[in-house]
């Protein structure tokens, strides 16, 4: 197995494992801010039994933490959009958002790692454009304000995997990681007081199930698959990485029909949209092949 053929299998373990985010995130009993407030607390302790050392963290030039810290914010405005669009809507409509992050990535790489426009990469970014159409006329309007978190949150993906692709070679990935995910809890945990205030009736304290959902959450859907998809980026491009992550729709919707029953919410021209943005995925390694 090549480097890139096991970048792409790590990837898809990765993608795998985020297709339960959606599922996990509507089934805890918890508001999208304290959801993800413990996610990104859980996540950096499991680190510390995986980082042998923090000397190399100690000799990191101070500019490269801070730029490190910087995409841990994004990640944490990230997740509240995310889970803030399930809490609008519901897991189905989030996921199928994050599928237009490769139509963000495909304008971001170009100008963010200064490299040519592809115009096969923004051809398949518009593909994905009356998929979206379909899905929006098909969706009632109490989900709408969910739809546009949903969107706001694929905009901000496309951002910090972008940034990550950029700043991947100089750290190792569980440095990395732990940096964005501690900083993501710093930025939460200075605003988290005052939402907590303005809502005296806002839990904050899971139950024991939401508790043992969020370990779940915090180790074997965020820790793992974060780590496996900053090794997958040494090999393979941002937007080649987040056209991949647009099959965690495909995960989290199968899963939603089984245990959430979404389907009983959507109509059926929504599943067209689904099908059109699927198409737009497994169309990329062709494309590539015959353009690059």
């Amino acid at each position: 197995m090549n480097p890139t053929q096991r970048a792409y299998l790590e990837l898809h373990i990765a993608v795998f494992l985020w297709g339960f985010t959606a599922i996990l995130g509507d089934l805890i009993q918890l508001s999208a801010l304290v959801l993800v407030w413990w996610r990104v607390l859980i996540t950096p302790i499991s680190l510390l039994f995986l980082m042998r050392s923090f000397r190399a963290l100690r000799s990191m030039p101070r500019h490269l933490v801070l730029q490190y810290m910087g995409i841990g914010v994004l990640v944490a405005l990230h997740w509240l959009a995310f889970y803030g669009a399930i809490k609008l809507a519901n897991a189905s409509v989030s996921l199928i958002c994050m599928a237009t992050t490769s139509l963000f990535t495909a304008f971001l790489e170009p100008l963010l790692l200064r490299q040519r426009i592809k115009g096969y990469e923004i051809a398949l970014g518009l593909m994905i454009i009356p998929g979206m159409a379909l899905i929006v006329n098909n969706l009632d309007i109490s989900m709408m304000a969910g739809f546009w978190v949903g969107l706001a949150a694929a905009f901000l993906a496309a951002t910090f995997g972008t940034l990550n692709k950029k700043l991947v070679a100089k750290a190792h990935p569980y440095q990395i990681t732990f940096l964005e995910l501690g900083s993501s809890w710093i930025f939460l945990s200075l605003i988290l007081p005052f939402v907590l205030k303005a809502n005296p009736d806002m839990a904050f304290l899971p139950s024991r199930m939401d508790l043992i959902l969020l370990v779940v959450l915090a180790l074997l859907c965020t820790t793992l698959p974060y780590i496996l998809s900053l090794r997958a980026l040494h090999h393979l491009s941002a937007f080649a990485s987040n056209l991949t992550i647009n099959l965690e729709p495909v995960y989290g919707i199968i899963l939603a029909w089984l245990l959430l029953s979404d389907n009983k919410e959507l109509e059926p021209g929504f599943y067209w949209g689904v099908l059109i943005i699927l198409a737009a995925v497994f169309s990329y390694p062709m494309m590539r092949k015959r353009f690059s």
